[in-house]
Parts: C-alpha cells; sequence; structure tokens
C-alpha cells in the first residue's frame, strides 16, 4: 500500500500535459493544448489538455479526468499501477507500508523472475546482431516480411544453439540459476546440470498487459525438428490461459476502436500490427480460453475472431463463438480465403485492402454458421432442423436476455419458423447447463469503474441526489445573488451564501444525508475541502484524484458540461449564470425533498397492510399528508397545476 504522503507527493509532482503528451502529440491553443482523442476515432481535435486546472476533457466522448485518471484509462490499470507508474516518470521513491516477511519474500520472488525474464529477452534480441543469430534468425525475419523497427518494437530475437548460452550469460550478470529455471528459462537435467530451454529458435516474447516479459513462444527453423514451437511452462509469473501474445501492444487500439481483432499464430499478429492494425492479439499457443476472452472484455465488448478459411481454422472458429458470446461480449467471424493466414494476407495486400476485407466479410455467428452449415443441409429436413437447434443452443449462452430476444427473431425471420419455439430451445439448453439456474453473466470489466457501475441503494433518490452534487462540483464556491425580498435572503450583504453552504444548510436543516453511498461520499469530500477553504478548481482536481475511483468517476459525470439537469426547464431564458444558479439550487432542493416524499410514499405503500388496525390508520394517514406536501412541491416546481 502506498503512503498517503507519497501518493500526495506524486499528485503534486504530476503535471497533466506532461503526463498526457507521453501517449498523445498535444498542440498549444492558448493556455491549453489540444489533440485527437486518443479514446476514440476522430479526425478534428477536440480533446483538450488544461495545465492550470490539471485536468483533461474531450468534448467528443466525454472522457475527462486527471493525470492518474488518464493513466488508468489509457493503460487500462488500477490506481494503485498508474500511481506507481507516475512515481516512476517523476523519479519518485515508493516506499509502501509495511509487510509481512512472506508478502516482502514472495514480492522479491516475482520481481526476480521478471527481471531475469526481462534480461533473457535482451540476450535474445542482442543475438540478431552478429553472428548465427544474424545469418539465421535475423535472416529469417526479414524473410517474413518484417522490418527492423517491428522487430525491435516486438523484442523479438533469437536463443543460439549453445546448451548453456543464456545460462552462462545470466550467471555473469548476477541472476541465480534458481531463478532462470523457476522462470522457465532453464532446464535442471538430472545430473544436476542446468541448461538452456531455448535452443536454435527465433523468440517471440510474451508481454504481460502493463508491459512486463512474463514468458517466450520459440519456434524452430529446422524442418527435422517436430516441435515446431516451444513455449514457456507455467509459472509464478505467467499462466498460459490468461496471457494473450501483443495485448500490451494492442490495448490502447482496442480500446480507442472499441474492437480485438484475434488472430491465432505469432506471426500473424506481428505482421497485421506492422501493416497497421494495432487491436490485433493472439493466443498464446492454446486454443482459446474464458480468461483469455475477459481479458479481452477489459478493453471493448466487440470481438473478430480472424483465423484462416481451411478446416482446423473453422473448427477453431466455432469453438471460440460460444466462449466469447457467454461472457458477454458480442462476436464476429472473418474466414480468409482458402491457403491463406493473416501473415501471408497481410504481405500480399495494402492496409486499406485489409482494413475493407475484413469490414466487408465479418459475418455475426448467425451468418456464419448458416452459410457454413447449411449447404450441407440443403434438402434434408433434419440436418436443417439440426442446424437451427445448433444456432440455438449457441443463442443460449449468451447472458443479456435482450440479445437473446433479438438474435432468436432474427434467426426465426431467417428460417421462417415461430421465435417461441427458438425461446423454448434455449431455456432448456440454459437450464442443462446449471439445472435450476440460469447461466450467470460474464464479470464486470475490471477497469475504472464509472456512474453506472457503481452500486446505487435508492434509485428514487439518485437522480436528485446527482443534481445536488452537480451544482457543488461545477458552482460550490459561487455566491448566491438572492433579491433582498426574496424568502432565501437573510443578513447583509456581505454574508451571501455561497451554493455549498446554501445546499448544506437547507440539508443539515432537515437532517438529511444522501441515501446513495457514493454520492455521499462525494458529498462529505466535497465539504471537507471546502471547509478548509480550497479553492473550487482544487477541490475538484482532488476529487478526479481520488484513489475511491467511483466517486472520483461521479466527479468526472458531474463536473463536465455534458450532464444534464433535470430540474432544469428553460435555462437558455436567462441572462446570467449567477440569476441561473439562484433559480435552479433552491428548485434543485425541493426536486430533492419532492423524491424523499415519494421513497417514504414508496416504503408506506410496501407496509400498509401489515400491523395492527391503529397501526395501519396511522400510515394511512401519514400517506395523505405526504400526498398532499408532495402535490404542493409539484406546483411550486410546475409539474403539477394548481386547483381553482
Amino acid at each position: 500500500m502506498i503512503p498517503q504522503e507519497t501518493i500526495d507527493l506524486i499528485l503534486d509532482t504530476a503535471r497533466i500535459e506532461e503526463v498526457v503528451s507521453d501517449f498523445v502529440t498535444l498542440k498549444r491553443r492558448g493556455a491549453n493544448f489540444v489533440a485527437c482523442c486518443p479514446f476514440h476515432n476522430e479526425k478534428t481535435p477536440s480533446f483538450y489538455v488544461s495545465p492550470s486546472k490539471g485536468i483533461y476533457k474531450c468534448f467528443g466522448c466525454g472522457k475527462a479526468g486527471s493525470a492518474v485518471g488518464f493513466v488508468m484509462e489509457h493503460e487500462r490499470c488500477g490506481y494503485s499501477e498508474a500511481m506507481q507508474y507516475l512515481a516512476r516518470k517523476y523519479n519518485i521513491e515508493v516506499v509502501e507500508k509495511e509487510e509481512s516477511a512472506e508478502e516482502i519474500a514472495l514480492k522479491q520472488r516475482r520481481e526476480s523472475l521478471l527481471l531475469v525474464s526481462e534480461f533473457a529477452q535482451k540476450f535474445f534480441a542482442g543475438q540478431l546482431s552478429s553472428g548465427e543469430g544474424r545469418s539465421v534468425g535475423y535472416a529469417y525475419f526479414r524473410s517474413r516480411g518484417l522490418e527492423d523497427e517491428t522487430i525491435r518494437k516486438f523484442g523479438l530475437g533469437w536463443a543460439p544453439g549453445g546448451r548453456r548460452d543464456l545460462v552462462d550469460a545470466a550467471r555473469a550478470a548476477g541472476y541465480k540459476e534458481e531463478y532462470l529455471i523457476a522462470a522457465g528459462l532453464a532446464v535442471e537435467k538430472e545430473d544436476g546440470s542446468v541448461v538452456d530451454k531455448f535452443r536454435e529458435r527465433v523468440m517471440f516474447p510474451i508481454h504481460s498487459v502493463s508491459g512486463r516479459v512474463v514468458a517466450f513462444s520459440g519456434r524452430t527453423l529446422r524442418s527435422d525438428n517436430p516441435a515446431k514451437y516451444v513455449n514457456s511452462p507455467e509459472t509464478e509469473i505467467y499462466i498460459k490461459s490468461r496471457n494473450l501474445l501483443g495485448v500490451y501492444f494492442a490495448k490502447s487500439d482496442i480500446a480507442r476502436l472499441k474492437k480485438c481483432i484475434l488472430v491465432e499464430g505469432n506471426v500473424d499478429m506481428v505482421m497485421m500490427h506492422q501493416l497497421g492494425i494495432g487491436n490485433v492479439v493472439a493466443s498464446c499457443g492454446t486454443s482459446l480460453t474464458v480468461e483469455q476472452i475477459r481479458l479481452i472484455h477489459k478493453f471493448t465488448d466487440d470481438v473478430t475472431i480472424m483465423y484462416d478459411g481451411d478446416s482446423a481454422g473453422i473448427h477453431a472458429a466455432l469453438r471460440g463463438i460460444d466462449l466469447v458470446l457467454a461472457e458477454g461480449l458480442n462476436v464476429k467471424i472473418v474466414l480468409l480465403p482458402d491457403g491463406e493466414d493473416p501473415d501471408s494476407f497481410s504481405r500480399s495486400h495494402s492496409l486499406e485492402e485489409v482494413q475493407n476485407f475484413i469490414e466487408s466479410k465479418e459475418k455475426d455467428f448467425i451468418t456464419f454458421k448458416t452459410e457454413l452449415l447449411l449447404s450441407d443441409a440443403a434438402g434434408d429436413p433434419l440436418k436443417k432442423a439440426n442446424l437451427i437447434n445448433d444456432i440455438a443452443d449457441t443463442i443460449a449462452v449468451i447472458p443479456d436476455p435482450v440479445k437473446r430476444s433479438v438474435y432468436v427473431d432474427s434467426t426465426a425471420a431467417k428460417f421462417g419458423i415461430e421465435s417461441s419455439i427458438l425461446f423454448e430451445r434455449a431455456r432448456r439448453t440454459r437450464s442443462a447447463v446449471r439445472p435450476g439456474t440460469e447461466v450467470s453473466s460474464a464479470p464486470e470489466r475490471n477497469v475504472e469503474e464509472n456512474v453506472e457501475s457503481a452500486v446505487l441503494e435508492n434509485r428514487t433518490l439518485a437522480q436528485a441526489e446527482k443534481d445536488i452534487l452537480f451544482f457543488l462540483l461545477t458552482s460550490g464556491c459561487d455566491f448566491l445573488e438572492f433579491e433582498s425580498d426574496s424568502e432565501y435572503y437573510s443578513g447583509s450583504e456581505e454574508n451571501k451564501p455561497t451554493v455549498a453552504d446554501f445546499i448544506r444548510s437547507a440539508l443539515e436543516s432537515d437532517g438529511c444525508r444522501f441515501a446513495n453511498s457514493v454520492y455521499a461520499r462525494v458529498y462529505d469530500a466535497y465539504m471537507q475541502m471546502y471547509d478548509t477553504g480550497m479553492e473550487q478548481d482544487e477541490i475538484v482536481k482532488h476529487l478526479l484524484d481520488s484513489p475511491d475511483r467511483p466517486a472520483a468517476a461521479v466527479a468526472v459525470e458531474l463536473s463536465t458540461e455534458k450532464y444534464q439537469l433535470t430540474v432544469q426547464a428553460f435555462e437558455n431564458a436567462l441572462t446570467s449564470k449567477s440569476t441561473w444558479l439562484v433559480v435552479y439550487v433552491p428548485r434543485a432542493i425541493l426536486a430533492y425533498n419532492e423524491r424523499r416524499v415519494q421513497d417514504r410514499i414508496d416504503c408506506l405503500r410496501r407496509i400498509m397492510d401489515e400491523g395492527t388496525i391503529e397501526e395501519q390508520t396511522s400510515r394511512m394517514q401519514e400517506w395523505m399528508k405526504l400526498q398532499n406536501a408532495q402535490r404542493r412541491i409539484k406546483q411550486i416546481l410546475g409539474r403539477e397545476k394548481k386547483l381553482k
């Protein structure tokens, strides 16, 4: 755990324009900087960075936040990882709080394995510069069309043929043999000797999501070697089923383009990146796994499977469809012409041609299965029925009931059968997966939470609480210029209330506290900083930097122009911000009170018939009073006409 004083130092040191410029080319525009947004496709820049406020904001997609929020969003990492990144950038030493001896030992061992793996990658890459590595390994990469920049970018290399070349180099550099063995880079023989695991192979390093080298895939160039590929075994830092080759290089493009292209081979992935298609990953020498799909789901909801057009590729695509759909993602399939793979197709076509091919040839799973299997079922009613049942069984794995319904309707229309028949087939299939239960929905993505993903305990009050927070986060330190005869005015001109003072007074006078915990945390944090005398922009920035990421997400949404007030009706008719605040801050409080009344009415309705006759009568009397109070508030708000 990073100590708070270190977090404060990191946040105080980090400059938003320096952090963002590590990933995006910024151009100065007045006091701010502007660029094309890294989070969505655009040709005209709408992404602004404000050094004075310490925040970024895209007016196209609405994303906004501070330096730490930008790193989390761009790198798809957690708060602690983002802090570590900023600490490294600004050379700030992070000494975490006390850990147990066992925790320290495990962390040190894991770091040792990562360091020895990174040493091995540099060793293999260095072998391409001379001798056997250049004449064999480098020559192979060049023969496959890989450019020098691509070889450097992906850290490709050559494992020499000597039995102990890597082991001896690592020992000379101070690395212990036990770590080479534990990292899967060396093997201990029965006689106790330690030898290299990878020999005479071109090497593809496998990176974690954060960019650390965790494993390798080595390809032999000898035709007499039956093991074409040798991959790292599972280790303390590498689990095959949870890693995807190229994910570190692809994650930003996947998130920006909102689509991941999944291929099978190492060279397939590298060649497509070289061509200019950067949202491509490959499975690490394994069949597609649930964990790999969940890793993709961190960055996008949409997957395009791009496999070879031969029988093996078709079989792999069919298997992948159900796995992807079951995790709540959308899937399309692109099969290349027979005899082609993504590698060869990328080398023989231009970027535009490959992009157009993917766009025109990708099919949803219903169309893919229908075209693939219908020709075999032509004229055979039984085979056609089996095809329809197969598609219905695939639909059944989709966790979202709305999506299931849409696909059922589409399939029913395609084959001219009743939707109810397919619904029943899908229902039985789902029940068979887990008898007596529905198939569980896919887990939420492990990325920075947004307002919708935060738990809201009281939906009735949620919108009204958000409206009040909106005024705090945009105008909390502004004064309310009430007229002297206003019902809200009291005291001298010098004692005009701020928006924050007015809201706090209104809530505390009724003993109110927000019902939704995430909104309550934002309110409390704001007021705590407000009471210290902080300026508005400084308060908001601290909220955006907060380790409480659901609360930070609320601050992002409510402090930007995209938020729409539910109490707003005729803003354009008002001549100034001060006039607008005088009208709508009290209206927000009234609307909140109306929702509180409604919440109590709902509660009484649920328990109206419980208890004794006297208790029921008392509740009925309270219910009638509340209805009258609610009606009066709605009349003041203009939501209900007054009775004459």
